[in-house]
């Protein structure tokens, strides 16, 4: 059974930074576009509030959220939990996105921990906390983290990673600019 809660608890906050997978969703406002929908990984979630999260997001094939919350803001986040006991969290919420030429970025970035190819952060203000059963997620074993993404990162170098996001990460693939583009 769901249930609701007025914010993100201790708790919940406990439960977030055991996990080590979570998904984004989001979506444009038009009803031919696509839906996205990511799973992130590399640690890189931090609850700011008991209505505030961000996370450090990395370089990727494309920029759908980014794209997403610049036109309409909605995001979800769900973190399931694939060890005992069973759980699935669902944060519903407005977001928006932190490049590194932004002001915040300064405020924001410290609380992270440094992943090479990060390319902005994702904030977003939860507006409904909600958990339910989990009972139907399967069990799994963490082995760790990929290094691939931070490898591939590293070897881009500074010059080739902003050269790729002006390839791949300026326009989602439903044609919506992303805050990059401004950068």
């Amino acid at each position: 059974m769901a249930k609701l809660f007025e914010s993100i608890t201790e708790e919940l906050q406990e439960f977030i930074e055991a996990q080590h997978l979570f998904f984004v969703g989001s979506a444009p406002l038009s009803p031919t576009g696509h839906v996205n929908l990511s799973p992130k990984g590399l640690g890189g979630f931090r609850v700011l509030s008991p209505h505030r999260v961000g996370y450090l997001d990395v370089t990727g094939s494309g920029n759908e959220t980014s794209a997403h919350l610049q036109e309409n803001g909605r995001i979800t986040f769900m973190f399931c939990a694939f060890a005992e006991p069973p759980s699935i969290l669902r944060l519903y919420g407005k977001g928006y996105t932190v490049i590194p030429s932004s002001p915040e970025w300064e405020t924001l970035y410290p609380l992270f921990s440094e992943i090479p190819g990060a390319r902005q952060i994702i904030v977003a203000d939860i507006s409904r906390v909600q958990t339910s059963c989990g009972f139907g997620v399967p069990l799994y074993e963490y082995k760790g983290q990929r290094e691939t993404l931070v490898k591939w990162a590293k070897k881009k170098g500074e010059a080739g990673l902003k050269e790729y996001h002006q390839q791949k990460n300026l326009v989602s693939i439903d044609g919506l600019a992303t805050p990059l583009s401004k950068s």
